[in-house]
């Protein structure tokens, strides 16, 4: 099974930017469906996007839909998130996640494998 291991996390301004990286270790990484979820204290951790095992298909929550950008490269073994004009309301915990199965995944319960997480801030 692969190990995640995120990167890229830190305290950003309102309307900066962020890359967030997930790294994965295993020579299966290209069959999986990656994404990102995010959580805050006291709330349950919350879809944000997934991409597809070839990268073909991607899918965003609301809230970030036009803000975030996920993308991959299976040759590097790493997911990448892009995130644009940030919020003070994007600050959580931003987790890196794979799973085998298809749509819909936008629930914990469908994912198997679970980075660590990084931490993004963002305030003035």
């Amino acid at each position: 099974q692969p190990q995640l291991v995120e990167s890229g996390g830190g305290l950003v301004q309102p309307g900066g930017s962020l890359r967030l990286s997930c790294a994965a270790s295993g020579r299966t990484f290209s069959s999986y469906t990656m994404g990102w979820f995010r959580q805050t204290p006291g709330k349950e951790r919350e879809f944000v996007a997934a991409i597809s095992w070839g990268g073909g298909n991607t899918y965003y929550a609301n809230s970030v839909k036009g803000r975030f950008i996920i993308a991959r490269d299976n040759g590097k073994n790493t997911v990448y998130l892009q995130m644009n004009s940030l919020k003070p309301e994007d600050t959580a915990v931003y987790y890196c996640a794979g799973t085998t199965r298809t749509w819909p995944i936008d629930t914990t319960t469908r994912w198997d494998y679970w980075g660590q997480g990084t931490q993004v801030t963002v305030s003035s």
